[in-house]
């Protein structure tokens, strides 16, 4: 599915979860969607979300498991925040110390 803007605000009533994967989850329930905010810190909000697939979210031992099995590629996604360029081979002498 081609990412698509459904909105530009973030969700401030995140919750954060216990995930190695997920930081914190939110959900618009007026517009059902759902805001996943990843460790490494980008933003997506997936359109057309259920509640109970939030809820069920909140409730699973592994989140980022149903995630990636229930949510991911199933439901329309806009990228909020795209994760930050991770640095490769910095020669910053400061790193060393």
């Amino acid at each position: 599915m081609r990412p698509v803007l459904f909105t530009s605000l973030l969700i401030l009533d995140a919750v954060v979860v216990e995930s190695s994967a997920v930081a914190r989850v939110a959900y618009l329930d007026t517009r059902a969607i759902l805001q996943v905010e990843f460790r490494d810190g980008a933003i997506y909000h997936y359109r057309g979300v259920p509640t109970q697939t939030y809820q069920d979210l909140l409730r699973a031992d592994s989140k980022g498991t149903y995630f990636n099995h229930n949510i991911r590629n199933r439901f329309p996604h806009a990228v909020l925040r795209a994760a930050p360029p991770i640095a490769v081979g910095s020669n910053n002498k400061a790193d060393s110390n």
